[in-house]
């Protein structure tokens, strides 16, 4: 539905579309968040290059089966690399997955339809094939930081298309 005939009906434009991310509500920001976990996947950057790596190998505190961290409230206390999304990190960040929600906003495009804003259901974003669930090797401290080059997979920077 177009937004002008979405007003025209009557149906309010969902938050994503009219808030910057700046404006949003705490819940609101927290609603972006696919449960995907691509962001919690270890990341390997070229030091001559710059260019970030993704790895099939998850952060210590990664489930792999709800693709949600284990400690989300302690998860800087005990992983002190780890990266907490705002704003300014979400312009600034060159390693979000083209399919996060942060980016598509900020960038100013739809969700997918996967997304459980949009598919109204948290499941949606496993059913399409989208999260780490079954495709993780481990978490960190399972491999030395010899076997992490032998890790870079491409799935978590790859965009599906599914809109």
């Amino acid at each position: 539905m177009s937004k002008p005939e979405a007003l025209r009906r009557g149906v309010a434009e969902p938050f994503w579309r009219t808030k910057t991310l700046e404006a949003m509500t705490p819940s609101e920001w927290e609603s972006l968040c696919d449960g995907c976990g691509r962001c919690c996947l270890i990341k390997l950057e070229d030091d001559e290059t710059g260019e970030v790596h993704h790895t099939d190998i998850g952060c210590t505190l990664l489930d792999g089966l709800t693709c949600r961290c284990r400690d989300y409230a302690r998860r800087q206390k005990r992983v002190p690399d780890c990266v907490r999304l705002t704003p300014e990190a979400v312009r600034t960040i060159p390693w979000l997955p083209p399919t996060c929600a942060y980016r598509l906003v900020r960038d100013g495009e739809p969700l997918y339809p996967w997304h459980p804003l949009v598919s109204g259901r948290a499941s949606s974003v496993h059913e399409a094939g989208i999260s780490v669930r079954g495709r993780l090797s481990g978490n960190e401290e399972e491999f030395s930081d010899d076997e992490l080059p032998d890790r870079i997979v491409a799935w978590p920077g790859s965009d599906p298309d599914a809109r």
